[in-house]
């Protein structure tokens, strides 16, 4: 009778340790794929200045849209949260629309070289981090589905498994961006 009652619970000790494990790498997963979210902005943040540099030699009368640009820029480096760092992210892209928007009107600037490779390169550094929120975002879903689920919200909560929040995009921020000069 007594190895039943150590047989229960060595199964019901190894359901759990089965369960926290699965959640400790769903987890790690959301961390990581963070991780890859702010590799990838830096990236952005680290070509910047580059492309403004690039851009002022062309227009000189642009100020305000330097400013916002780099304003967005210090708001993305500043942000500590997911939230912020999304809304940040997302004010960020809209400036370098606009930035883009007024090189439109130099075609000297377009033509340049070192203009033309850092527009390249800023447009692959905006893809990977949509697919890097994606990938975000999916993980972050898992991990949170997987914590409400019966049995694991019992493991979750014994050990103090918090939700995750999902990079989100603004309703504003979802619309067209229109310039006029």
């Amino acid at each position: 009778m007594s190895w039943i009652i150590y047989t229960i619970i060595a199964v019901v000790i190894l359901f759990v340790i089965i369960i926290y494990n699965a959640l400790v790498r769903l987890r790690n997963q959301v961390e990581n794929a963070w991780a890859q979210i702010d590799v990838q902005l830096k990236r952005r943040n680290d070509l910047i200045p580059n492309l403004i540099e690039t851009v002022k030699g062309y227009v000189k009368h642009e100020r305000k849209v330097f400013n916002e640009v780099t304003q967005a820029r210090t708001a993305v480096m500043n942000a500590d949260s997911v939230e912020k760092k999304a809304d940040a992210s997302n004010m960020l892209s809209n400036t370098l629309k606009s930035l883009f928007a007024v090189a439109e009107n130099y075609p000297d600037l377009k033509a340049n070289e070192n203009f033309l490779q850092l527009q390249e390169e800023l447009s692959g550094t905006e893809n990977k981090i949509a697919y890097s929120r994606q990938h975000y975002n999916d993980m972050v879903m898992r991990y949170n589905t997987k914590i409400e689920m019966f049995p694991h919200n019992i493991v979750s909560g014994t050990f103090r498994f918090k939700q995750r929040d999902m990079f989100k995009t603004e309703e504003a921020e979802k619309k067209n961006v229109k310039v006029s000069f």
